[in-house]
C-alpha cells in the first residue's frame, strides 16, 4: 500500500489517507478497517498551523509513505517521533533502504517540508508513532527564546531546509506512552493534550538548544540521502572505525563537507556518533546475557579490554561486569 501526497502547508494528512483507504473520520479519530488492519490515527488542532496526529496500528501489508515536496518553500516544520522495537526503513528518493532506527532505537527527526521522504512501515508489526505540525512563526513565539543558537534560528526562520535527528531519551518515551492512553472522552483532554505536546516540544528543542553554534550549512534531500547512508555505512560493521575519506568517496561530498552536514544533522562527529553506536550496541549485547564480557569486546573490535570497560563506564556509569548482571 503506497500512500503519496505532497506537502503544502493546507494539506490534511487523515481527511486524505481516510479516503484513500475509503475510511471515515470522526472527532479526528480514524479507525483502521479490518480488512487493512487494526488500530486508528487521531488528529488534535491546536490552532490553524499547530498540530498532532497520533498513529497507532498494526496492518496486513507495508505501508508506504511517500510526501512529495510542494516546491513552494518551507512554511511547515514537522516533528517526527517514532518509538517502536523494529528497524523503520526512510529515504528522500523513492526507495527505502536506509534505517531511521536500529532495533530498539526510538528517533526523533525534525525536517522542514520542503524535503522529500519515503517511510516504509512493515506489515504485522506494531506501529506507534507521531507527528507534530507546526508554522516557524508559531513555534518561535512558544520557544520565546531571547538568544536563539543557529539550530533553533534555522528552524524558526523563514525559508530554511533542513532536517536534525535527536535520539529518545526515556522521558520522552514515557510521555508518548501517556499521549497515547490518554481518555478523549474527558472533557478537558484536549486541554491535556495541548500541554503535553508542548512538553515534547519542550524535550527535543531543549536538546537542539544545547548544540554547538555554528554556522548552518543548507541541506537539501539528495545531501539527506547521502547522510543517512553514510550513517548506516557507519553502524554496519561496528568493530571497524569510519574512515571519513572513504565515506565522503561513497556520499559524493568532499570531507569537509560530510563532516560539517554530519555533525550538523546528528549533532556529533561521526567518530563520536560511531563511539556512541558501540556502547549502545555493547550494552544490548551484555544484557541478552548470552556474551561474555571479552566476547562482547573483541566482537566490537576492542583488542584492549581495559580501554572497552572505561569507555564503557564513561558511557553508562557502571563498567561492562556491573552492567551486565544489573
Amino acid at each position: 500500500m503506497i500512500f503519496s501526497f505532497t506537502a503544502t502547508p493546507d494539506f490534511d494528512f487523515l481527511t486524505y489517507f481516510a479516503r484513500y483507504i475509503q475510511a471515515t473520520v470522526q472527532n479526528g479519530l480514524l479507525v483502521i478497517p479490518d480488512h487493512l488492519g487494526q488500530g486508528h490515527i487521531r488528529k488534535l488542532d491546536f490552532g490553524s498551523d499547530f498540530k498532532i496526529t497520533i498513529h497507532r496500528y498494526l496492518l496486513k501489508e507495508d505501508l508506504i509513505i511517500n510526501r512529495k515536496t510542494s516546491g513552494q518553500g518551507n512554511d511547515l516544520i514537522t516533528v517526527f517521533f517514532y518509538s517502536n522495537e523494529q528497524a523503520l526503513e526512510i529515504a528522500y528518493n523513492d526507495h527505502p533502504q536506509v534505517l531511521f532506527s536500529q532495533r530498539d532505537e526510538s528517533a526523533i527527526q525534525v525536517t522542514s517540508n520542503d524535503l522529500s521522504s519515503t517511510i516504509r512501515f512493515p506489515a504485522h508489526q506494531t506501529i506507534h508513532y507521531v507527528v507534530i505540525a507546526i508554522k516557524p512563526p508559531s513555534l518561535a513565539k512558544l520557544l520565546a527564546v531571547s538568544n536563539p543558537n543557529s539550530v533553533l534560528q534555522t528552524i524558526t526562520g523563514n525559508g530554511n531546509s533542513f532536517l536534525f535527528f535527536e535520539s529518545m531519551a526515556a522521558e520522552t518515551k514515557l510521555l508518548l506512552k501517556n499521549l497515547a492512553a490518554v481518555d478523549m472522552n474527558d472533557p478537558l483532554s484536549h486541554f491535556y493534550m495541548q500541554i503535553r505536546v508542548q512538553e515534547l516540544l519542550y524535550l527535543v528543542f531543549h536538546k537542539l538548544a544545547l548544540r554547538e553554534n555554528a554556522p548552518y550549512q543548507t541541506i537539501n534531500s539528495a545531501d539527506a540521502e547521502r547522510l543517512l547512508y553514510v550513517r548506516n555505512e557507519i553502524i554496519s560493521d561496528l568493530s571497524l572505525p569510519p574512515v571519513i575519506r572513504e565515506l565522503a568517496q561513497v556520499a559524493a561530498m568532499s570531507e569537509t563537507k560530510l563532516k560539517q552536514l554530519f555533525k550538523q544533522t546528528f549533532g556529533t562527529t561521526i567518530y563520536n556518533y560511531y563511539q556512541q553506536a558501540r556502547m549502545e550496541e555493547a550494552a544490548f549485547l551484555l544484557k541478552q546475557g548470552r556474551h561474555s564480557v571479552a566476547e562482547v569486546g573483541y566482537e566490537l573490535g576492542f583488542s584492549n579490554l581495559s580501554h572497552f570497560s572505561r569507555l564503557f563506564e564513561k558511557h553508562y556509569g557502571l563498567n561492562p561486569k556491573r552492567y551486565s548482571s544489573s
